[in-house]
């Protein structure tokens, strides 16, 4: 009777069914009601975040405008050797006119020719007046008829560039996103440094950010410090002053620093008033880094004095009071006892501060003139401007992908799980 009693499975009062299968019901009933507690969430993450950056992704490396324009002249470029320096043969041009009339007809001869614009000035205006004199073309010797149209036509720089962009993918726009080119004679290289830009614009961003992260910290710490150990109600009174940012238009704000900023602005004209710098040196702090920096260190700041209160506010003080009454001083006491604990409140800011300033064009453009500009000003450029949203797309990736390496780092060198909000 034991051993069946052993054997038996335990069941329900109610029932009778076993109760290992009773909690299994249970636990897939409430795992069921959190998923559809979540999925409003989930789905409003999907198609605002994951599908913009999936669409980003593709941008970044979809071509297929050339092969889809000019799906013959695509087959018959195969057979000529781009690095030959002449221009291809007859049926290359009868199967480029054949395509052209077609893609006359619908209007996309204008679109492929901006596309390719990108990669070669003037491809554009030439597939225009190509577009607009193809139908009127007489039948054979089309390699004249389309010399004389352009010249152009007759320049192996033109055919390569179709030959070499007829790919449904490519890597060009990451290419140039990174200052290089590809071409028949020398391969893949850099271009002229007169040329680069984007290089420069990446290292220019990553450095100003972490110079905004770092005059955050300085300027922050000891705010959230002092607001941390003040009484309660004089604390939430200061508060306010650090959260009236929030309640102010960003432009609003950015364009008060263009007033404070400038030569003839109060800065300026206060230091004159003092006898600090004369009138005709008064200080440059527009239109240059300075001014990027300055303006961005105030706007960011919030987002570090937050955690930083947050963490610094879980902090008892006994801890401090402990190390003082075994003789140790206040300075050793604060850099030993009190400033370890606020290190994950400094994460957690840094993170803020960095990821949002790498991002951030409004107020660069404004205030940082030319030397003060981040590379997500010319992604938005490239997105409103020139409408080179390939390239906008692969500047994109790129950064995203810097942003995740130094994640990374972060997360070996320092640990995420020490990341705390309060």
């Amino acid at each position: 009777m034991t051993d069946t009693a052993e054997t038996s499975p335990v069941l329900t009062t109610q029932d009778g069914v076993p109760l290992k299968v009773s909690i299994a019901r249970a636990t897939r009933r409430q795992k069921l009601r959190a998923f559809l507690l979540v999925t409003p969430l989930l789905l409003f993450i999907l198609i605002t975040f994951t599908a913009p950056i999936a669409d980003m992704l593709y941008r970044s490396v979809e071509n297929d405008i050339v092969s889809e324009t000019l799906p013959e002249t695509v087959v018959a470029l195969e057979a000529w050797d781009e690095s030959s320096g002449e221009i291809p043969n007859e049926d290359v041009f009868t199967a480029l006119a054949r395509d052209l009339k077609i893609a006359a007809e619908q209007k996309t001869h204008t679109r492929l020719g901006s596309r390719l614009n990108y990669e070669n000035p003037g491809m554009s205006s030439l597939f225009r007046k190509t577009g607009r004199r193809v139908k009127r073309m007489d039948e054979g010797n089309y390699t004249e008829q389309f010399i004389d149209i352009d010249e152009d036509w007759g320049t192996p720089k033109t055919w390569q560039v179709i030959k070499q962009f007829s790919s449904p993918v490519t890597a060009g726009y990451f290419l140039a996103a990174v200052d290089a080119e590809r071409t028949p004679e020398d391969g893949l290289q850099f271009k002229p440094s007169d040329e680069r830009i984007y290089l420069f614009l990446f290292w220019r961003t990553m450095l100003l950010s972490v110079t905004i992260t770092v005059m955050c910290i300085l300027l922050g710490y000891p705010i959230a410090f002092l607001l941390s150990n003040l009484p309660m109600r004089t604390s939430n009174l200061l508060m306010i002053l650090v959260l009236l940012p929030f309640w102010t238009s960003l432009l609003v704000r950015t364009s008060a620093w263009k007033v404070l900023l400038q030569q003839q602005g109060v800065i300026n004209d206060t230091l004159v008033w003092i006898g600090l710098v004369a009138d005709d040196s008064r200080l440059e702090l527009i239109n240059n880094q300075t001014g990027t920096v300055i303006a961005m260190t105030h706007i960011l700041l919030p987002f570090m004095i937050l955690p930083l209160f947050s963490v610094m506010k879980t902090i008892s003080p006994t801890y401090m009071r402990a190390a003082k009454s075994m003789g140790a001083s206040d300075w050793y006491a604060f850099w030993r006892v009190y400033f370890p604990q606020t290190i994950p409140g400094i994460g957690a800011g840094s993170i803020l501060v960095f990821i949002l300033s790498i991002g951030y064009y409004i107020t660069p453009e404004l205030v940082g003139g030319t030397s003060g500009i981040f590379i997500s000003n010319r992604i938005a450029y490239h997105i409103s401007s020139s409408l080179n949203w390939g390239l906008a797309a692969a500047l994109g990736v790129i950064l995203l992908t810097v942003v995740l390496v130094l994640y990374w780092l972060y997360d070996r060198i320092v640990g995420i799980d020490n990341v705390k909000l309060g």
